[in-house]
């Protein structure tokens, strides 16, 4: 990617079952580089106790087109797959080979696009401002000291007295609640 662009995402989707075995991801522009992102694939709550099995097509349906089985999904076992880090240009074609659905597909259309003068004067000044804040040096580390090897200060009386009031009841633990002796 480079300076002059920045991705632009949208959601993408479609519904594949026995009336609609097909849908294809296109696009016309030519001026912007694009990817679909696949995210999930689910079955619907009226899915048929059924294997539902969807391809992906690659290629523009010419004969070096190649069908690839990407989800086996069946409402018992597997209603749903995680296709999180499978990313594709298009064209591309999901179809369901095999049951009725319905399949529903989700994913990110990400296209680049170009940004404009101003967006890019922004990116160049916050390039200067990191390339300054390299520049400054970094202050020495302090040494953390401990109070004499970790041990507690003791309270004072007027912190005991405070602790033992009526609204709080005497703590338990070592020398709490004994009587003096006389």
């Amino acid at each position: 990617m480079s300076k002059t662009e920045k991705p632009l995402s949208t959601l993408w989707g479609c519904e594949l079952n026995e009336s609609n075995k097909e849908e294809s991801f296109k696009t016309d522009d030519t001026n912007h580089q694009h990817q679909l992102a696949l995210r999930t694939m689910c079955l619907g709550h009226t899915a048929k106790d059924e294997f539902n099995i969807v391809e992906l097509v690659t290629g523009e349906g010419n004969s070096n087109a190649k069908a690839v089985p990407i989800a086996t999904l069946h409402a018992k076992s597997m209603p749903t797959v995680n296709l999180s880090g499978l990313d594709l240009h298009p064209p591309v074609t999901f179809r369901l080979k095999h049951g009725s659905g319905p399949v529903f597909v989700g994913a990110e259309h990400v296209a680049l696009e170009e940004y404009s003068d101003e967006e890019e004067l922004d990116e160049e000044m916050d390039e200067e401002v990191e390339e300054e804040e390299e520049d400054i040096e970094e202050s020495p580390v302090k040494k953390v000291t401990k109070n004499s090897a970790g041990k507690r200060k003791k309270p004072e009386k007027g912190e005991d007295e405070e602790a033992s009031d009526g609204e709080n009841p005497p703590k338990k633990g070592k020398g709490r609640g004994r009587k003096a002796k006389a």
